[in-house]
């Protein structure tokens, strides 16, 4: 029997997952942000969230506020999900804890250090081709996608073939946290293919020695996880690993590119592109939207909700919350953009944001030694997602230094 809804609650018909909404969320999501701290949409009969205090609380408090039950639309206890769920993201403690623990050590900031050279020389070869070809360019398909695509996969081990399959499957996987219909029917009918070929990558035989996806397997020979959990564990890599730095990157290209003076700041500090990286996804929030499910009745901000209520955080509207950020849809590199909910917080916060970061600082730092000047030349095109807030386009011309 399902409980009443709160009739104190505020409603609104507003659709996170329309057409109009993922084109540009931004108008919706302030509404929805500033309307309460706590909504009812009545379109996905589920309780929204979007201030900062409470999306962060939603965040840590994985014991009221469970992934187990899926971080999507769909609600597990009542519904198949699509796949075999994730052993990091669709779980709690203590289920969660060893792989995590596994996970950190392997894409841990000491353990990448031994791919921080050839990535920052991968990145200014990717630079140096690029600019040879013209300094009028789309940074997405020039530097966003092809740089994460050129050093990740062989970071995890994988062959040289299929790679192409990468930015499918996780749009595919973000697409499936939202209704069914719509994006998600819309690419089920050849999405087959590609989600068989992720599946066979995961196996310990397609993998190369000493890459992320063999150190998980060895972790199962250690009794650290189990084998069970190693070809769920790199199928998480590979799902998370890819369309998210995509948008990172070029959601710094497109910051400094529309801040006055951001990029020559940078090339006059470059200690600044680490939070220049932060601050630009604070901004932009590559991830938008996550669920919870009330595990217990549960109080936010004053409202009790029942258990096994979904809970939509919105992570863009809380990383633009005036309550906690000045001027908050400004990219400014004088801001601490740390404590920023676009990684997630507490025990589920992005096990690969160290992997991001370093793809990301080596590519703009290359860059950075280029090119004195970037500018947009024409609209941006936003890729509709119904998690991610990505970019199809971003096209700029670069005077080079």
């Amino acid at each position: 029997m399902t409980a009443a809804i709160d009739t104190t609650i505020p409603t609104s018909d507003v659709d996170p997952f329309s057409p109009e909404f993922l084109a540009d969320p931004w108008p919706f999501v302030t509404e929805l942000r500033e309307m309460a701290p706590v909504v009812h949409l009545e379109r996905h009969d589920v309780h929204a969230i979007g201030r900062y205090a409470d999306v962060h609380r939603a965040l840590t408090d994985w014991q009221s506020l469970q992934s187990a039950a899926g971080v999507g639309l769909s609600n597990f206890n009542h519904e198949k999900p699509w796949r075999p769920p994730s052993v990091l993201l669709e779980a709690d403690p203590p289920k969660h804890d060893a792989p995590r623990h596994v996970l950190q050590e392997i894409l841990s900031p000491r353990s990448l250090r031994a791919l921080e050279q050839r990535w920052r020389a991968d990145a200014h070869t990717l630079v140096d081709e690029v600019l040879a070809r013209g300094t009028a360019f789309d940074a997405v398909t020039a530097l966003a996608e092809v740089f994460p695509l050129r050093v990740f996969p062989d970071a995890v081990g994988l062959g040289p073939d299929g790679r192409e399959n990468l930015l499918p499957y996780g749009d595919f996987a973000f697409n499936a946290f939202g209704p069914q219909e719509g994006l998600v029917a819309k690419a089920a009918p050849t999405i087959g293919p590609t989600i068989e070929w992720i599946g066979e990558q995961c196996r310990r035989e397609n993998l190369a020695d000493g890459g992320f996806g063999c150190q998980i397997w060895e972790a199962s020979d250690h009794g650290d996880i189990t084998p069970e959990q190693a070809p769920l564990m790199v199928r998480s890599l590979l799902t998370a690993g890819v369309d998210t730095t995509v948008t990172g990157i070029a959601a710094v290209v497109h910051a400094v590119a529309t801040t006055p003076g951001a990029w020559e700041r940078l090339r006059a500090h470059p200690e600044l592109l680490p939070r220049a990286f932060e601050e630009a996804v604070r901004l932009a929030s590559p991830v938008q939207t996550f669920f919870r499910t009330t595990k217990v009745p549960t109080t936010i901000a004053g409202i009790t909700l029942p258990a096994d209520r979904k809970v939509l955080m919105f992570l863009g509207a809380a990383n633009r919350d005036p309550r906690r950020w000045e001027h908050p849809d400004a990219f400014d590199l004088d801001r601490d953009p740390s404590g920023h909910v676009g990684f997630g917080m507490g025990i589920h916060q992005c096990v690969g944001q160290h992997v991001a970061r370093l793809e990301a600082t080596a590519v703009l730092g290359a860059l950075l030694e280029r090119v004195a000047r970037i500018d947009l030349t024409g609209p941006v095109v936003h890729h509709p997602n119904n998690t991610l807030r990505g970019f199809e386009r971003v096209p700029v011309e670069v005077t080079l230094a």
